[in-house]
Parts: C-alpha cells; structure tokens; sequence
C-alpha cells in the first residue's frame, strides 16, 4: 500500500508532476493549476510543502520539478493508475470514460503486492489505454522473468533508484540498462539484439516509432515496444 506517511492529496500533485515532466523537467504553476483543478495561490503553498518534504526543487514564479524521492513516489502512485486503468478497460470491460476517474480512487489503496500479481495476470503491460507508459516497478530485479520466479512476496525487495524507458528519456541522455520489461517472447528478442541488464546506454532521438541509440558503442534502432521496455538508471 503507499505509504500511510503520505497524504492522497501530496500523491496527487506528484503525479501531475511526473505526468507532465517525467524527465524531471520544471512544470509551470499554471499546468498545475489547470490539470488539479485548484486555484495557483492554493497550489503555491502545497509546493513550498512538498519542497520543505523533499519532494521537488520550487522556483517562485516559474514551477517545481521532481527531486529523486518526488520521483520514486510520482512513479509508483502512477505506475498503479496506469496498470488499474488497463486492468479496468481489458478484464473487467468498464466503459473507457470511466476508467480514470475509478483508477483514481483505488491506485492510492491497492497494496504493492495487488500491483504486482495485476502486472503478471495484464501480461507486465507497457501501455495503458491511453498510449502512456506504465513505469517500470521498483521491484529489485533484472526483467519480470525473475519476477515471476519469486513466488513469496515477502521475499521481494525495493530498488533503491528510479528508472526511466528509453522512450521516456530526453534526446543525448547516457546510463545504464538496469531493467527489461516483458513477456519471454519480447525478452528473448531484446536478447537476440544482445542487449542485456548492465550494459551503457546513448540514446540520440527518434523518428516515428524507431528509437536510435548507442549501446556498448553499438549503434541500433529500435522499434517503440523495446523502446517502451528497456529501462536505465535515472
């Protein structure tokens, strides 16, 4: 479950955080303001709040971006909208207009382990059915194949960093493949390419749906379901 210390209310102005600068880019008070619903003087003295917690970089009249630990819980709390939305849509078939606004009211109760057995039943999707990506878990493994072999969750860990997917990342960022996402068909394929969990990473740009990088000063182009599946350490 998230964490009790963290109010519903803090949890939602870090995933509008994280919805509108995934990449820790400064988010106007003003897209704030829009997207809560919530007039700007009120939203100023929740982001000096979250600032005094540690949970974003505020600059007056400007915006507020992520710091790391804004970060890991941005992604979590959204990673569990996402993943309940598809799991809404495709398994229990309510209506498309209805999926976020009920997403919204259970991803703030549903238990870390809920989350997890709801990744292995969608089959670890990498999309909800808006076309975002589903962040990756904060699970401490290489791919979801370790995942599915850890049987007792009491016996799983958290990952002490965040994690962003190549298509996720702003052009010329450089790291490490720290996580592959997918079913044995699309991991395999990722292996094929021989890529793997340790290896450096360049990503350069995009083009449609062909993602160009660099990894292990080899050069690739890679369709967007890889793209949307390799993770490096952010």
């Amino acid at each position: 479950m998230a964490d009790d210390k963290i109010s519903e209310n803090i949890e939602e102005y870090l995933e509008v955080l994280y919805r509108n600068g995934s990449n820790k880019e400064q988010v106007s008070t003003t897209t704030l303001s829009n997207d809560l619903g919530i007039a700007p003087g009120s939203v100023t003295q929740m982001l000096k709040k979250l600032e005094a917690l540690g949970y974003i970089n505020y600059t007056p009249y400007r915006g507020a971006s992520l710091t790391d630990e804004g970060m890991k819980i941005a992604q979590k709390i959204t990673r569990k909208h996402r993943i309940l939305e598809k799991f809404l849509l495709d398994i229990l078939k309510v209506k498309e207009e209805n999926i976020h606004d009920q997403a919204c009211e259970m991803e703030h109760t549903l238990s870390d382990e809920a989350e997890r057995a709801l990744c292995t039943m969608l089959h670890h999707p990498d999309l909800c059915p808006d076309n975002n990506i589903i962040p990756a878990c904060d699970l401490d493994f290489d791919s979801c194949q370790q995942c599915f072999s850890e049987k007792d969750f009491d016996n799983v860990i958290n990952r002490k960093f965040n994690l962003l997917s190549i298509s996720e990342l702003n052009p010329e960022t450089q790291g490490t493949i720290s996580f592959i996402r997918g079913n044995d068909d699309l991991l395999d394929s990722i292996a094929d390419y021989g890529i793997a969990v340790g290896d450096n990473l360049h990503y350069y740009n995009t083009d449609g749906n062909e993602y160009s990088v660099s990894i292990e000063d080899q050069d690739f182009s890679l369709p967007q379901e890889m793209a949307n599946n390799i993770f490096i350490r952010v």
